[in-house]
């Protein structure tokens, strides 16, 4: 596996920093992926905002202010987000800004990998976003973004963050986020 480094005879799983989006209608999921798959089987380093990563709490009305700060806070020194996709994930403005933020490319500037994981409340209805940057036609035809059901193994999990990973360089090209920025939170 890519994400393994060779320590003597031990064998260390590379822990990727990842920005965690997700609506907070879905809290208690939330929780529970971080709790298991980065607190206990330390597949992944959580950052964002919520209950089981960061205290802190961004209070502004600004938009610019609050996504320049999730940038500075969170995003900047994370490499992958993992969009956590429940029933009204695609309603949220937040979701939409995080995703915007993480497709963010420059000269100096890596996009981060985005990795989609349907929830047990998802409907079949992704963030339009994200969407862009899936292939109707995948597998057969690439695309940047990639998602999964809810991860069967601690394995399955540490593979598609790797490759959400590798994907920043490898897909860069592919990256679609023309989109204009929500400005409001749609009806779910």
């Amino acid at each position: 596996m890519g994400t393994a480094r060779r320590a003597g005879n031990i064998m260390a799983i590379v822990r990727r920093k990842c920005f965690i989006s997700y609506h907070h209608a879905d809290q208690d999921a939330v929780n529970y992926f971080v709790r298991s798959f980065d607190h206990e089987a330390n597949c992944f380093i959580a950052r964002g905002l919520g209950e089981e990563m960061s205290p802190d709490i961004i209070q502004s009305t600004n938009t610019d202010y609050v996504m320049r700060r999730i940038r500075e806070r969170f995003l900047r020194d994370s490499t992958v987000t993992i969009v956590l996709i429940g029933r009204c994930t695609w309603a949220r403005r937040y979701v939409d800004w995080e995703i915007q933020s993480s497709l963010r490319r420059g000269e100096y500037t890596t996009p981060n990998g985005i990795l989609g994981i349907k929830l047990s409340s998802y409907d079949g209805t992704f963030p339009e976003r994200f969407n862009d940057n899936l292939s109707s036609g995948w597998p057969t035809v690439d695309c940047y973004a990639r998602h999964m059901e809810w991860p069967s193994s601690t394995q399955q999990l540490v593979g598609a963050i790797e490759a959400a990973y590798q994907r920043r360089t490898t897909h860069r090209h592919l990256i679609v986020n023309n989109r204009d920025r929500m400005h409001y939170n749609r009806q779910c």
